[in-house]
């Protein structure tokens, strides 16, 4: 008789997805937890476009891989609708679902109209109605924002009407409160696993992703309006350059219309050179070692209702 030797793992592993509506602090959870900056994050709605995959070890604990996903949200424009298919898409393969709420947000809803499901967090729970089998922890974000805690429990009990939930659990991406209180919930409801991963990796994110994501991220910075959401970045070279300990590096920022590539460029080049002085840095940070950019800006009209260009941009 063959005996099998095998001990079962002691450590906990899985996939959790961050998932919410735009701009409720899913990137910022994820690059607090991380303790590196892997996935972009401004005050503009719609920042994330992808699904993030970003791998945090714990010796003798485990291996959380986490899942920064586009904001749910209602739209009629083709390259939102596809932000949230990817969004969707993704709470198909998790053992765990961390559900993201702005909780001042919903505190101002609920004090002006009674009612705390505010934007289209109703279009969120929908989604996550749709789970099987799969807990799912609901995260009130932002509490350093609220101002009077007594909206809390209604807030809660609207959500959880909605919604069975695992655990509940307030904590502030942006300062780290109760972010380590999170992670022991998470650990406790992942399958007991080996690590699904290399210690030694953060993301399956090519390079030439994380390079056109700081580029991106600072045009959404540096410019107002429609122009954050009528930008694509791609990456036409990346190149490693070990003779110089050196990465080259060329960006194209595609726009839809004339007037905003002329907004873009700015007077005599300013704005454009400063989105390259700001990415360049992110990256040379990023990456560990220096970083020569060059950024150029070129229309392509309709691109965000294009089928072909979407798929291009990685978006379909």
């Amino acid at each position: 008789m063959e005996v099998n030797h095998m001990e079962e793992p002691e450590t906990r592993s899985g996939f959790v997805a961050i998932v919410g509506q735009p701009n409720v602090g899913k990137s910022t959870l994820m690059n607090h937890i991380l303790g590196v900056k892997l996935a972009i994050a401004t005050n503009k709605p719609q920042t994330t476009r992808n699904r993030i995959l970003g791998v945090k070890n714990y010796p003798g604990k485990g291996q959380i891989a986490f899942l920064d996903t586009p904001g749910i949200h209602s739209s009629k424009k083709r390259l939102n609708q596809a932000l949230v298919r990817i969004a969707v898409d993704s709470l198909q393969e998790v053992d765990l679902v961390c559900h993201l709420v702005d909780v001042a947000h919903c505190a101002s809803a609920f004090q002006k109209e009674g009612d705390a499901l505010a934007g289209d967090e109703a279009m969120v729970l929908e989604a996550l109605q749709g789970l099987e089998n799969v807990p799912c922890i609901l995260v009130l974000n932002k509490i350093d924002l609220l101002k009077d805690k007594s909206v809390l429990l209604p807030i809660i009990e609207q959500l959880t009407q909605k919604q069975a939930y695992a655990h509940v659990l307030p904590v502030s991406a942006l300062q780290g409160d109760q972010v380590d209180s999170l992670v022991d919930v998470i650990f406790g409801e992942l399958p007991a696993d080996f690590p699904m991963f290399p210690q030694d990796m953060i993301t399956d994110q090519a390079e030439r992703f994380i390079a056109s994501e700081f580029v991106r991220e600072q045009v959404m910075v540096l410019t107002k309006k429609e122009i954050p959401y009528s930008v694509a970045v791609e990456i036409e070279r990346f190149e490693d350059v070990p003779r110089k300990d050196l990465i080259e590096v060329s960006a194209v920022i595609h726009v839809e219309r004339d007037s905003q590539k002329g907004i873009i460029i700015g007077s005599k080049g300013s704005r454009l050179k400063q989105i390259g002085v700001r990415a360049r840095a992110q990256m040379e940070q990023f990456f560990g070692k220096k970083v020569y950019l060059e950024t150029f800006v070129r229309v392509q009209q309709g691109w965000s209702e294009d089928p072909r260009s979407l798929h291009r941009f990685g978006y379909e």
